[in-house]
């Protein structure tokens, strides 16, 4: 029997859209999300990861535009790391394992030089 929590009630969609130049690079990205209020915001990079259940596999789309520094690079894919360490210990209650990836966050920052001053 099907609970009526597990009924889809609504849809929401999320877009991105990426300008190409001649050679098919991202030089410009916006993105917009109707229930999160953001319309045709703009972006540098972003990293798309999906699970794919039938496969067991992850499906992945990485894109960043033509202009976006390595100092961005770094803080983006330092924030990420961080942010996915959250997201695994709030999925699975694993604290232990998302301590180990927060320190190699901290690894990860102090080795590309993106520590803030004290």
């Amino acid at each position: 029997m099907e609970l009526e929590e597990d009924k889809i009630v609504k849809t929401s969609e999320i877009k991105v859209k990426v300008g190409l130049n001649a050679n098919n690079l991202p030089i410009a990205m916006k993105w917009s999300a109707d229930d999160g209020g953001i319309s045709e915001a703009p972006a540098k990079a972003f990293l798309l990861s999906l699970w794919d259940p039938k496969d067991n596999n992850t499906m992945k789309i990485d894109l960043w535009v033509k202009d976006m520094s390595v100092e961005e690079m770094k803080q983006f894919f330092h924030q990420t790391l961080l942010t996915m360490a959250d997201t695994f210990e709030k999925a699975t209650g694993e604290h232990n394992i998302t301590e180990d990836l927060r320190d190699y966050c901290y690894h990860f920052a102090d080795k590309m030089n993106i520590l803030p001053e004290e």
